[in-house]
């Protein structure tokens, strides 16, 4: 068996460890990030950014929750932890703010606030690999967007002014840009996806914006979710909101090669699972030890599906996760170091999977899902896309 397929047959045969009690406010989780290993004693939290506008804190082995942070000044764009601190956790909000919490404290006031510029709304953000510059990526107001960026340096408890920009891109997006991911291991690059179809990737070490864009990809429709994938992590991949997938190599950029490695328009007409269909997408996992990219979706009934990738063969189902959620999946986080899968959904549940695990604490399986699921989770965009390519 190869490594490829024993880490296959690992993930068809996740089951579920641990399922949270859910919360009595209905509510989607819709992302959620994993701190890095803790001190030997200590244990790996997970944060939770919900519908409800609050920021929720649970043991990452026992689901035990620990803790909530509101934010009553608008709607949260996702969640991550610093890398190389583990109490630090970060999420950015649509009032042109990134707030940054220690967990370690006891109070809701954050340590840290990053704020943007007055018409600023994030919707998405990230931090780069060792903690040194954060980037948040705002709606579209009138005819602006922006990448907004600043020193993430120096977080103390008594950082208590807030942090001004270091500076802004507004020329490489004409919608709102609604990801965003750092390399793994290089700081200075950035990855951004917009409802505009493009896919940038940046090198900001560079002096100015068109010097820093060093590819643009065309993925022909919204942007939902991407990241970085590959030997070197020198590959990036992106859903779209249409439920499409686009694959390329920029190892390529320099050659005359093709960059584009896959491009399926429809991901639902291409992957077919006995008895089940597929819905949407959730998000993509590059698996180091394999060298391999899945995807994962599901349907509007929880089921969640593993998908293989290859630049060759294309989309092949790998296996189906049920029992689990009841509605939606919006949410996953992945763990190499147990081979351990977290997921979060519109019923409110947070589960943890782990390779043929028998769940120990069963709790009743609610269904809290809410009407207009489906609106909720499509943006209507644009269809004029411009036509950037390299």
């Amino acid at each position: 068996m190869t490594a490829v397929e024993k880490v296959e047959e690992q993930l068809a045969g996740l089951r579920i460890a641990r399922r949270c009690v859910p919360s009595q406010e209905p509510t989607y989780l819709l992302d959620m990030h994993s701190s890095r290993a803790a001190q030997p004693g200590g244990s790996r939290l997970v944060a939770v950014s919900c519908s409800s506008q609050s920021l929720r804190l649970y043991d990452r082995e026992t689901l035990q929750f620990l803790r909530q942070y509101r934010s009553p000044a608008g709607r949260l764009g996702g969640v991550r932890f610093a890398h190389t601190c583990d109490s630090l956790v970060f999420s950015a909000c649509s009032q042109g703010k990134v707030k940054c919490w220690d967990v370690r404290s006891g109070t809701q006031k954050p340590v840290q606030v990053f704020s943007g510029y007055p018409s600023n709304a994030f919707i998405s953000f990230d931090v780069s690999c060792g903690d040194l510059i954060l980037c948040a990526g705002t709606e579209k107001v009138e005819k602006d967007t922006f990448l907004v960026f600043w020193d993430a340096r120096g977080i103390t408890d008594c950082a208590s002014a807030a942090k001004e920009p270091l500076g802004v891109y507004s020329e490489s997006h004409n919608d709102d840009i609604t990801k965003i991911c750092f390399h793994p291991v290089e700081p200075n690059l950035l990855l951004s996806g917009s409802t505009d179809g493009l896919v940038n990737v940046f090198d900001i070490n560079k002096d100015n914006e068109d010097d820093a864009l060093i590819a643009t990809c065309n993925s022909d429709s919204s942007v939902s979710s991407l990241g970085w994938s590959g030997e070197d992590y020198k590959q990036v991949y992106c859903m779209t909101h249409d439920e499409g997938f686009c694959w390329w190599d920029l190892a390529q950029l320099d050659t005359e090669e093709p960059i584009t490695l896959l491009h399926v328009l429809d991901v639902r007409e291409s992957v077919c699972a006995e008895n089940h269909s597929l819905h949407y997408l959730v998000g993509g996992l590059y698996h180091e030890k394999a060298g391999k990219l899945f995807l994962i979706g599901g349907t509007f009934t929880g089921d969640i599906h593993l998908i293989s990738c290859s630049s060759t063969d294309g989309l092949s189902l790998v296996g189906t996760l049920c029992g689990g959620h009841s509605a939606t999946v919006r949410s996953f986080c992945w763990s190499p170091t147990d081979e351990s899968l977290l997921t979060g959904g519109e019923d409110a549940q947070l589960l943890l999977w782990k390779p043929g695990a028998v769940e120990r604490s069963l709790t009743k399986k609610a269904s809290l899902k809410i009407s207009s699921s489906v609106q909720k989770r499509v943006r209507v965009h644009s269809t004029s896309l411009k036509s950037r390519k390299k």
